[in-house]
């Protein structure tokens, strides 16, 4: 597994600032995952508004990531890249980077998540303050500082504890896994310090490898706390040799 690589850090944009980028798809640095590649990719239209922002991995990393047990062995860190994105869109949205993190035994809980899975964290914090986020156990204080409901959507509650270099990860209580169902894909909001810290795409490999072509909304609170453009919408599309996990449906909104 490749290392870590540097990050392109940016802050969030201005809904009346003239962005630097022409309409047209902006790919990021390729990173190694296993013996395949992924990216990010961010596409604006003429009006320098963003349309898409893609995870895309391909068939090589995809066929060559390792397969546990299911016992939940945790999140591991070994697993994990970042994804820069374009130094031309670094101020299109809040969003500063991607974090790629692959759970070859799932995680906790494990009865519900115990399956080999992604995680795409698209990170609103800069890299310095996610790595220095201690093990719950250290300082369980941050992790307990959630914001007001209103930043969160409805239905959200968190998962006990918390992760490392992530912070404390919120699940939507009315999904299909939690009422039985054989996990496939979720959307989950992470917080740390009174903050909404990531949006998280968390989708099996198996039913990645089943090639879907899927979309769904994503759950929106009632406010942010930084103005930008936010995407009300994921999709998963297989073409080629490489699935996409898009973000899109932006919308400006106001910090309140």
């Amino acid at each position: 597994m490749a290392a870590l690589v540097s990050l392109s850090i940016f802050s969030s944009c201005d809904k009346e600032d003239d962005h630097q980028a022409h309409a047209g798809e902006y790919k990021g640095a390729e990173v190694m995952v296993h013996e395949g590649k992924a990216w990010s990719s961010v596409t604006l239209d003429d009006d320098g508004v963003p349309t898409a922002m893609t995870i895309s991995i391909d068939d090589a990393a995809m066929n060559s990531v390792p397969i546990g047990t299911g016992s939940g062995g945790g999140h591991q860190h070994d697993n994990s890249v970042i994804l820069p994105f374009h130094d031309d869109v670094k101020s299109v949205t809040p969003f500063k980077y991607i974090g790629l993190d692959y759970n070859p035994d799932g995680h906790e809980p494990a009865a519900v998540y115990g399956l080999p899975h992604f995680d795409f964290h698209y990170y609103l914090m800069d890299n310095a303050e996610r790595l220095a986020i201690p093990a719950y156990e250290a300082d369980s204080a941050k992790f307990k500082a959630f914001p007001a409901p209103d930043y969160l959507p409805v239905n959200y509650a968190p998962i006990p504890g918390g992760v490392p270099q992530m912070g404390t990860h919120w699940i939507d209580v009315t999904s299909p896994e939690l009422a039985g169902q054989t996990f496939t894909q979720t959307f989950i909001y992470g917080t740390y310090n009174n903050n909404v810290t990531f949006y998280e795409p968390m989708i099996t490999l198996a039913y990645l490898k089943t090639a879907p072509v899927f979309s769904r909304s994503i759950p929106q609170p009632a406010k942010v706390k930084e103005s930008g453009y936010y995407p009300t919408e994921m999709e998963v599309h297989k073409h080629l040799a490489q699935t996409d996990i898009t973000l899109k449906s932006f919308i400006y909104r106001e910090a309140k």
